[in-house]
């Protein structure tokens, strides 16, 4: 089977060798890409020196050179490792192996389940990030991942050409982790060791806009992918507060036959509009998202008889 390895990268000109080579030591065979993105340092020059391919991708944002590495690349197995030397190459094997033998679509790299991340990471406000966003992915499909945004991957080729990359920067991991779970993609979590970055190399990570990015993805992941329980949950909200005013005008009116705070029966009945409305909207929605479930199969479908013919 051919086996790509895709390293992407900005400013990583501390490790990218050591990671290249460890690579190239555990999988002698196969294609190792690194895709630059606008690095200001030597990433590229060093890269190339090692003679793996390397190419450029100018749209700034991990998600943006993850689109480009899964359209531009052609093989059996994907790995997906970022270039700072955080994940060790000799789990690599242990990856591939769910995922070469049908097992799996899409194989992870664990780093929360053996308490390694938890010693090594510097940064505690990510961890909490990371477990927000792991506990509302549960909560929402009913599962039970232990890790969210490693960047340690594996994948099949099916995986790779029929996802659509939608996130241009560092919220790809968890699109990646969505879309599995909604298309019903089999995952496969593997336990890996991590390490912290080496001194003189910086994260790229920024904890308050990260933070800001952690909430959006919150929200946004309820609303793609179960608007019915989105826009149904707002609806409540807004059905009992047009019941809290407009109680008094209602139970005014069951005593004396006459509304004296108008202005408060317009808000209640306007609350109670509102409420329907966005209830509605999250009906219609919902029956868009199913609807395009089954066109997703049907081209998953196709997609499987023309690799079939091959």
């Amino acid at each position: 089977m051919k086996v790509a390895v895709l390293i992407p990268c900005y400013n990583e000109e501390l490790t990218i060798e050591k990671v290249v080579k460890d690579f190239k030591n555990e999988l002698p065979e196969a294609d190792i890409y690194v895709y630059n993105n606008n690095s200001k340092d030597k990433t590229k020059e060093i890269a190339t020196k090692l003679g793996v391919i390397v190419k450029d991708e100018y749209r700034q944002g991990k998600g943006n050179v993850v689109r480009s590495m899964f359209y531009d690349i052609d093989a059996d197995i994907y790995v997906m490792v970022d270039g700072d030397d955080t994940y060790p190459a000799e789990f690599v094997h242990e990856l591939i192996k769910p995922v070469a033998n049908g097992e799996a679509d899409m194989c992870i790299g664990d780093r929360l389940s053996n308490g390694t991340y938890q010693k090594e990471n510097k940064r505690p406000f990510h961890e909490f990030g990371n477990n927000i966003v792991k506990k509302s992915i549960n909560i929402l499909f009913k599962t039970e991942l232990k890790d969210i945004m490693t960047g340690y991957r594996v994948f099949n080729k099916k995986f790779v050409k029929n996802m659509p990359v939608m996130s241009p920067k560092f919220e790809i991991e968890t699109e990646m982790s969505l879309y599995a779970l909604d298309k019903k993609y089999i995952i496969k979590e593997i336990p890996i060791v991590y390490r912290d970055r080496p001194e003189g190399s910086e994260s790229k990570l920024n904890t308050v806009s990260d933070g800001i990015k952690v909430v959006k993805t919150i929200f946004k992941m309820y609303k793609d992918y179960n608007p019915f329980k989105f826009f149904g949950a707002i609806s409540l909200m807004f059905f009992i507060l047009g019941l809290i005013v407009g109680i008094p005008v209602i139970r005014e009116y069951i005593l004396t036959k006459y509304i004296s705070k108008v202005p408060s029966a317009i808000l209640a009945t306007g609350l109670v509009i509102l409420s329907v409305i966005i209830g509605q909207c999250g009906i219609v929605l919902d029956t868009v998202v199913k609807n395009n479930r089954e066109n997703y199969e049907l081209n998953l479908l196709r997609y499987k008889q023309i690799e079939d013919k091959k």
